[in-house]
């Protein structure tokens, strides 16, 4: 097993004080700008943890079987994940009720509402909204968070395929694909009709079990097992595809999702996903 530790406020003097914690003879390997890994033997970091918690730093206990060479397929959320906003809440501002759709919205991503049935009420209130307003979202505020083209860059050069599987749309998904040089992408379709939106949704809504599918049916496909699928994501409805892969990290994520994933990063970029998994 290897304890990593990572984040920008990470000094000396916090690896001084997580070895003495930890004990024994080994010493911090650096992998990253500000990132470390220490080999260690048991799993019992509580210490560390608190420690690592109070100064805004990320750790966590890896199995050493756990390396980016292991991996086929990472599925990532899109929406506060891969971007900074959520699309849904800046399509909604365009109408003026932004407050309105983005209280459901957080409400759903901490997993207090049902996703399919809020989507379908959030997207009831933008009936009317002309579609331009989509493209400028895409224009004015669609940004990649911190460290997701360094993340998809390692992928691609471990021949691991990426994946968007988003509960938001197929317009905000396609551009990312497209941006980011993404394998798949996967999201909810918009009906349109004469230039507006109708307020609907064409077909099944991707929700959580759409994307614990859509991440077997496409492991399945390349012909991978199991244990080399990675999923990312930040909301309650991302935590069945988590389950599902063997690698399951929690972005920046609310706390019932942080609470069920099998690595969180808090205070680190999407990059970060690159060092949990570097030997």
């Amino acid at each position: 097993m290897r304890l990593v530790i990572q984040g920008r406020a990470l000094s000396v003097a916090h690896l001084t004080h997580i070895h003495r914690l930890i004990g024994g003879n080994t010493q911090f390997m650096q992998i990253g700008e500000y990132a470390y890994y220490l080999p260690i033997h048991s799993p019992e970091i509580d210490a560390v943890q608190s420690f690592c918690a109070a100064q805004q730093i990320d750790c966590a206990i890896v199995p050493n079987t756990q390396v980016l060479t292991k991996f086929g397929l990472c599925v990532m959320d899109m929406d506060s994940t891969l971007i900074s906003i959520e699309c849904i809440d800046e399509i909604a501002d365009m109408m003026g009720i932004k407050p309105q759709i983005a209280e459901i919205t957080e409400a759903a991503m901490r997993g207090e509402l049902d996703f399919a049935a809020s989507l379908t009420k959030r997207v009831g209130l933008l009936k009317g909204l002309d579609e331009s307003a989509l493209q400028t979202v895409v224009d004015e505020r669609l940004k990649l968070n911190p460290g997701v083209k360094e993340w998809i860059a390692v992928c691609q050069a471990n021949n691991i395929k990426t994946m968007v599987v988003s509960g938001g749309f197929t317009f905000f998904a396609n551009h990312v694909k497209a941006m980011l040089g993404l394998d798949y992408a996967v999201a909810n379709v918009l009906e349109i009709v004469d230039g507006k939106l109708t307020g609907k949704i064409v077909g099944d809504i991707v929700d959580a079990q759409r994307k614990a599918d859509e991440l077997v049916q496409w492991r399945d496909a390349l012909g991978l097992s199991a244990t080399q699928t990675i999923a990312i994501g930040d909301g309650a409805n991302d935590l069945k595809m988590m389950n599902v892969a063997a690698v399951g990290i929690a972005y920046h994520a609310k706390p019932v999702v942080q609470a069920q994933a099998m690595y969180a990063l808090n205070h680190v970029g999407v990059d970060g996903a690159i060092y949990l998994l570097t030997a």
